[in-house]
């Protein structure tokens, strides 16, 4: 019980709160605990009750997609997000019987650090992947203290995060608040430099978020289809109208949410036409919908979900298929052998063939995320480069909880990794503009309808991490691993002995 409080403690950290030194009491207290242990299958166990309150407090708004169909799911409400936090637990046992395993001090320090980014990385990839808050996005809050992602990524951060917070366990006396200070201190140094840079734009260039805030159980009831349509159509030419007339000769780009529309653009022409309406010459529509392909018989045969660039013309100028889709949600993993479909539809939609560069006339190239795509670093950028991000999401699935705070922090630190600006139109909000190094150039607030314009920031140069992705993370936590396992040696020859039991 002790340990699952300190883990609920330690997500504290996480947004919106941010209260980071709740991590300066929940990791030394997880080290300290399986100091305790007097056997390896006790500190692990330790661990997994650890990493499961870390994941309730973290992932806790996921019950609120469940009432929306509480009819049939009433009897997930108390399973959800325990259920959900047990695997994410899993992925603290081997950091902890590792820690166990190791003497206290330094090298139980960094072996733990090291062990916990690997464990993160793994999240990346099993089961479809689902690295949602990573430690290192408690760093998030702001531009300067992120600006290391750009060389080693979240997961580095996580690193950093882990051993400036471990300290306490490891080092006695004044010593390991002069080491946090002076690791605080080169993060602040390094993320000043690299904003010392000024921002940078495209000219001529504007964008324009549409946020609806249309409630999600209001989304798709076939009488407020054309009611939502018209929303997103109004605050579209009211937007584009004031942008013209206060930037004559610019560009202007409109961006609605994921499924903003509910009319199949791709294939609707009238629908189009009416977005189109909206459009003052060479103006575009970046919206998200559902795209669909019917065969000779006229019977559905695939769906996806897409962003669709309209022109002014009502031409699709440009697709983009999701490709990293939600188990439960957009398809059924196992076959459907589990019955539980959270999102409405009884079709999978099907993935597209991953990131992009999407092209479209008169506009820089640009890469897109949609929802869930936007929490895997290092699988944002195409290749070639895209210029800029386009993020567009529903968090309206999670009301007003955590969860959209912590989708908009995945969203800034994919910003400062890859070094492009990224726009993210959500549905209920937050939406928001960053530029290449993660500076917000301006947000709507969560559950408030409006727009929100600004010029299209201009790209960043390739970051490191844009270069070499996750293996440098990866090398980090290798390379804390063997540090911690060196030490060990020396603890070890100066004890003359170890912890009694098997590892």
């Amino acid at each position: 019980m002790l340990a699952a409080l300190l883990g609920a403690v330690g997500a504290l950290a996480l947004p919106p709160l941010h209260l980071l030194p709740a991590l300066l009491v929940s990791i030394p207290g997880l080290l300290l605990l399986l100091d305790a242990q007097p056997r390896a299958g006790r500190a692990g166990w330790i661990g997994l009750a650890w990493g499961w309150g870390h994941a309730v407090a973290g992932i806790y708004w996921v019950t609120h997609a469940i009432l929306f169909d509480l009819a049939n799911f009433w009897w997930l409400v108390p399973l959800a997000a325990p259920g959900l936090a047990l695997p994410l637990a899993a992925f603290a046992v081997p950091p902890a019987l590792l820690a166990w395993a190791l003497p206290a001090g330094w090298p139980r320090l960094f072996g733990f650090a090291g062990a916990w980014v690997l464990a993160e990385l793994l999240r990346v990839f099993l089961f479809t992947g689902f690295p949602w808050n990573p430690l290192g996005s408690v760093w998030a809050f702001d531009a300067l203290p992120v600006q290391a992602a750009a060389v080693i990524g979240v997961h580095g951060l996580s690193l950093l995060t882990v051993v400036l917070a471990g300290l306490p366990a490891a080092a006695r006396g004044w010593r390991p608040f002069a080491i946090a200070a002076s690791g605080l201190a080169a993060l602040a140094v390094f993320g000043a430099w690299r904003l010392a840079v000024p921002e940078a734009s495209v000219p001529d260039t504007r964008l324009i978020l549409v946020q609806g805030n249309i409630a999600q159980e209001l989304k798709w009831q076939a009488a407020q289809r054309e009611a939502n349509f018209r929303r997103y159509l109004d605050l579209t030419r009211q937007a584009l109208a004031a942008e013209a007339a206060a930037h004559p000769g610019s560009r202007l780009v409109a961006i609605w949410p994921e499924t903003a529309s509910p009319y199949l653009l791709a294939q609707d022409t009238e629908a189009r036409e009416q977005a189109a309406e909206t459009l003052p010459p060479g103006a575009t529509l970046l919206a998200g919908t559902v795209r669909a392909e019917w065969d000779a018989t006229n019977r559905l045969q695939a769906v996806w979900n897409s962003l669709v660039a309209v022109n002014d013309d009502g031409v699709v100028a440009g697709v983009y298929d999701k490709a990293h889709l939600v188990p439960f949600g957009e398809y059924m993993p196992l076959s459907g052998l589990l019955p539980i479909r959270l999102a409405a539809g009884g079709m999978d939609f099907s993935a597209g063939p991953g990131p992009v560069a999407v092209t479209v006339p008169a506009l820089p190239p640009f890469g897109v995320l949609i929802c869930y795509e936007a929490i895997f670093p290092g699988a944002i950028a195409s290749r070639p480069r895209p210029d800029w991000l386009v993020n567009i999401t529903n968090d309206g699935w999670f009301g007003t909880s955590s969860g959209p705070w912590q989708h908009l922090a995945a969203a800034r630190l994919r910003a400062v990794e890859e070094g492009l600006p990224l726009a993210r139109a959500a549905q209920t909000g937050i939406s928001a503009i960053f530029d290449a190094n993660g500076r917000r150039l301006g947000r709507l607030p969560l559950g408030v309808e409006g727009t929100l314009a600004a010029a299209l920031p201009g790209p960043g140069a390739p970051t490191p991490f844009a270069k070499f992705g996750l293996w440098l993370p990866a090398a980090l936590a290798l390379a804390a691993l063997a540090l911690g396992w060196a030490l060990r040696g020396r603890v070890v020859s100066a004890a003359g002995n170890t912890r009694e039991g098997p590892v």
